[in-house]
């Protein structure tokens, strides 16, 4: 089910909501959570029941795995080592996410390189299995280090599946819903929490439906279908993609946030206008956020900490290894890995640049900062390598005119002359409007307050009711062709 379609605003939300509070107010707190996950099972449902059972086997294993990590010292008829719990847990996450998501691609090297000829198996990644098993993977580092007390079945898989934030995140901790699903001052109807949700999620489905969708045919034409490109065409497409992910996403994440606090449930932010970050180190730390507390915890410290001897230049190399992997989780494909190392590169230049005390005018940091996240999305967007290549030979004049009109063909060498600005204005406005397009999208992506301000400002007087309604009204209309959020993929 999608949040930007009409059975979830007018039918599955409503309902959900009325029925957790009615059995609230009756103080069936069990039955409230055991609705809750219901709820959320039939959410994930609506797109394929086949891999339901996946998913209940797989909150089973983890919920086990966690409660003989945590009962370990108590159980006197240990035959098999703590550490060797834990690993066998994580291993086993792995192994499941692999075989799902990373075995055509293996398979595919392995005709590359030994001449082979074996079949693709083809298998359907199943939506959500990154997030949820991220996110149970983090469970089990908790419980091995000591850090979970509440254990829960019946929470645990609500904090597994709540529909939230099943498909696409934001990546929760363990430590900090817990709590939230047994406070009881959750349970009764917050009439400010349910304004500033409803206030959050139709900015949410503003963004996705009203900006991200209007890329979504230049993208694929770009990227996709054209064989070939001019150069204009490319900077139209990179971009345009650019702002189609972090509106698709962050609108996505927004609307999570609204839905829960609807619910009383506070989830994490994951954007704060990354696009105005003035370097990469700053870019992750706005971008995904949840992603990034993840990849600094569960990634960049355990390999640090594996170095006998912790020094500056061994936490560039962590730091390159957990973008890296980071890279190979977000997808099966050498543009993946290309994607992450140019991130690895790139934050390892920032980490060295502020060793140095280098510094730089901050217009010019925060364009180069845009310039580097535009480029390395063309590998994250594109289906391979080769793909990637079009775009970014088109960008820079490689092979490729500025303009499709041979009579109107410059190359960048060109843009000193004076008369070349009427050239470009007279193909600019011959064009379906994209481009002018592309270029409100991005001053307002500059200038304009982000979610998490909005909320922190909100308060119920009329000029926002005013606002909300418009948005609502506007995006809702537009709901005509249901499209999916792009890190559905991943």
């Amino acid at each position: 089910m999608l949040f930007n379609s009409y059975e979830f605003i007018f039918l599955f939300l409503p309902v959900t909501l009325a029925v957790f509070y009615l059995l609230n107010r009756w103080r069936l707190t069990l039955a409230s959570n055991a609705w809750m996950l219901f709820a959320s099972l039939f959410f994930y449902c609506w797109w394929d029941i086949r891999y339901l059972p996946l998913l209940l086997a797989s909150i089973l294993f983890n919920y086990t795995i966690g409660n003989l990590l945590v009962d370990y010292d108590s159980n006197r008829k240990n035959k098999v080592s703590r550490k060797s719990i834990f690993i066998t847990g994580i291993i086993c996450n792995l192994i499941l996410l692999g075989i799902f998501k990373y075995t055509d691609f293996a398979i595919t090297n392995i005709n590359a390189i030994a001449d082979t000829k074996l079949e693709l198996l083809k298998i359907v990644l199943p939506l959500g299995i990154s997030f949820f098993t991220i996110t149970q993977i983090a469970f089990l580092v908790d419980c091995y280090e000591g850090l979970v007390k509440e254990r829960k079945l019946l929470n645990y898989s609500l904090f597994v599946t709540f529909f939230p934030h099943l498909l696409a995140g934001p990546i929760l901790h363990h430590k900090e819903m817990m709590p939230q699903f047994d406070r009881t001052r959750n349970k009764v109807i917050n009439y400010r929490n349910l304004c500033i949700g409803s206030y959050v999620f139709f900015i949410g489905l503003f963004k996705k439906i009203i900006i991200a969708d209007s890329f979504s045919k230049v993208v694929a034409n770009g990227f996709d279908t054209a064989k070939s490109l001019n150069g204009i065409e490319g900077w139209v497409a990179s971009l345009s993609y650019t702002l189609q992910l972090y509106y698709d996403f962050s609108g996505y994440s927004d609307m999570a946030v609204g839905v829960g606090l609807m619910f009383n449930i506070v989830l994490p932010w994951n954007f704060n206008s990354p696009y105005k970050s003035t370097n990469v180190i700053q870019f992750w730390q706005r971008w995904h956020m949840t992603l990034s507390s993840f990849i600094t915890t569960y990634l960049y410290s355990p390999i640090l900490r594996a170095s006998k001897s912790i020094t500056f230049a061994r936490s560039l190399v962590a730091i390159f290894i957990a973008m890296l992997i980071s890279g190979i989780w977000h997808g099966a494909g050498w543009n993946f890995v290309l994607w992450g190392s140019l991130h690895g590169g790139a934050l390892v230049i920032n980490h060295y640049w502020r060793k140095k005390k280098l510094k730089m005018p901050t217009a010019l940091a925060c364009f180069i900062t845009f310039m580097f996240v535009n480029l390395s999305f063309i590998f994250f967007r594109a289906k391979g390598i080769p793909e990637a290549l079009k775009v970014l030979k088109a960008m820079f004049g490689m092979g490729s005119p500025i303009f499709p009109d041979a009579a109107t063909s410059i190359k960048l060498s060109d843009f000193g002359h004076s008369h070349i600005w009427k050239v470009i204005l007279i193909n600019l406005q011959g064009s379906d409007g994209t481009f002018w397009r592309l270029l409100a999208f991005l001053i307002f992506t500059f200038v304009a307050k982000n979610s998490i301000q909005l909320a922190d400002s909100f308060k119920p007087d009329w000029k926002r009711f005013v606002f909300l309604l418009v948005i609502a009204m506007y995006a809702i209309l537009n709901m005509g062709k249901v499209s999916e959020f792009l890190y559905f993929q991943f």
